[in-house]
């Protein structure tokens, strides 16, 4: 991501615009499961999924630009490298985390309002609140928690692997 500072920063479209939020429309959807149709949460997983793959696809065409002069085996590296980071972190951070949370806290915060004796409407549009309530909560603690997990398992296998396949000789 840019620094936001210096007066050289390229805007990524993929994370620094409006095309960000796509990453969340399954924390949406997972959301306002109890108001939709099934067919409508597995709808907001696709975009959501299609935004990883695209933000994805733009980081490998980045690579492949940045190191079009470089040696083969230096691009084709790169390109993986950046490819695998995007894909793994997107994947979780924008993805499988966060809609898997926003889920349990619908599904509990559902039974613990069904315990409470709320009427059906209530128990329609009461977890829907609060699953939206909580998205603001939980993206800087799974974005951070996911940084980190990369940083300590596929980003250090993924260097090691790179540097391997980088200066391996010939077969």
């Amino acid at each position: 991501m840019p620094s936001h500072g210096s007066d050289n920063d390229e805007v990524d479209f993929y994370r620094d615009t409006w095309a960000r939020y796509l990453g969340y429309a399954n924390e949406l959807g997972e959301a306002f499961r109890p108001l939709v149709p099934k067919l409508f949460v597995w709808g907001t997983y696709g975009l959501s999924t299609a935004y990883v793959l695209a933000d994805t696809n733009d980081k490998v065409g980045k690579a492949d630009k940045e190191f079009a002069a470089s040696d083969p085996r230096v691009r084709t590296a790169e390109k993986a490298e950046k490819g695998l980071d995007t894909l793994l972190w997107q994947g979780l951070a924008s993805v499988i985390v966060p809609g898997y949370t926003i889920h349990q806290v619908v599904h509990w915060s559902s039974r613990s309002f069904k315990a409470m004796n709320f009427g059906p409407r209530a128990m329609m549009i009461l977890p829907t609140t609060v699953g939206l309530g909580a998205i603001p909560l939980i993206v800087h603690p799974i974005d951070t928690a996911i940084h980190k997990l990369g940083d300590y398992t596929w980003r250090s296998w993924t260097q090691q692997a790179k540097t391997y396949y980088i200066e391996r000789k010939e077969d």
